[in-house]
């Protein structure tokens, strides 16, 4: 007899398989985003390949035409995070990976839809990512396409930066503000 299995296991699979498939030639880059960072805490970005924006540009100019208010709070929580509190617990919603991974989403407030997905390196780092809108009608990201891949490309990029770390390829800097070192991951890299 075969084992019955829950639709959204075998959607999640489906999902984890088109996203091999899908990012399986990609180069990436961290880079500092100046503007967000201050002396509490750094905030990172993404460019994919050889595009010009990072993913926090794509994220709004995606979202910019019906999500404004909405953009517009994420971007000054992200400009307290990095000038006056840092990258308190609070203002996240843990644990949208694996254990351990610190993969977050910034907090979503009970009218919001937006999600923005990132990876927490304690107080001092935040690495943004993109997200999109997450209706209220879904029950978690893995109903959503766009959700699910963002996330699942943070996961990924977690599990690469903490190789990197251990095998000491990058470091934190002094006051624990910045990455240094390799901050170029390609996925063909064996």
């Amino acid at each position: 007899m075969r084992p019955k299995y829950d639709f959204n296991f075998v959607s999640l699979i489906s999902k984890i398989l088109y996203l091999c498939k899908t990012n399986w030639e990609m180069r990436c880059k961290l880079v500092k985003v100046n503007k967000l960072s201050g002396n509490k805490a750094s905030v990172y970005s993404v460019i994919i390949d050889d595009e010009q924006l990072t993913l926090l540009d794509k994220f709004i100019q995606e979202n910019k035409n019906s999500y404004l208010s909405e953009l517009k709070n994420i971007v000054g929580r992200l400009r307290t995070i990095g000038k006056t509190t840092g990258a308190r617990m609070d203002y996240f919603k843990l644990n949208e990976g694996v254990p351990g991974d610190g993969v977050c989403a910034l907090y979503d407030e009970p009218d919001n839809h937006l999600r923005l997905y990132c990876i927490r390196y304690g107080t001092q780092i935040i690495v943004l990512g993109s997200g999109g809108p997450k209706p209220k009608s879904i029950r978690g990201f893995q109903d959503n396409d766009k959700l699910t891949e963002e996330n699942y490309f943070l996961r990924w990029l977690s599990v690469e930066i903490t190789k990197r770390i251990k095998d000491r390829d990058i470091e934190y800097s002094k006051d624990y503000l910045n990455l240094l070192g390799n901050l170029e991951f390609d996925d063909n890299e064996k």
